[in-house]
């Protein structure tokens, strides 16, 4: 079983940045994939951006059309942490964002953290 547990959200203003990190209660080496999703008010859960690992020892990230280069996935394995480096937030950003990794059959979601973008 893997526990993730995700920071560093908050209240930001428009054009801001904020790093969110998810730490790992195991090795995230055994995770096939994992990213971030989010989830406005009143709206769907939806994907932000994710790591899927590759053939090889790598992984492919995948980004929502929405973010547009502002956002960047990555992963520490030393730390066991993977973060979403968010800049030039918006407004619409706001929402609670999820990390999720997936190891084998299962799926794992941390317990969210709020982020807030004022005008």
């Amino acid at each position: 079983q893997v526990q993730l547990v995700e920071s560093g959200g908050g209240l930001v203003q428009s054009g801001g940045s904020l790093r969110l990190s998810c730490a790992a209660s195991g090795s995230i080496g055994s995770i096939s994939a994992m990213g971030w999703y989010r989830q406005a008010p009143g709206k769907q859960r939806e994907l932000v951006a994710e790591l899927v690992a590759d053939t090889g020892s790598g992984a492919a990230a995948n980004y929502a059309g929405f973010t547009k280069g502002r956002f960047t996935i990555s992963r520490d394995n030393a730390k066991n942490t993977f973060y979403l480096q968010m800049n030039s937030l918006k407004p619409e950003d706001t929402g609670v964002y999820y990390c999720y990794g997936n190891r084998g059959i299962y799926t794992y979601w941390g317990q969210g953290t709020q982020v807030t973008v004022s005008p």
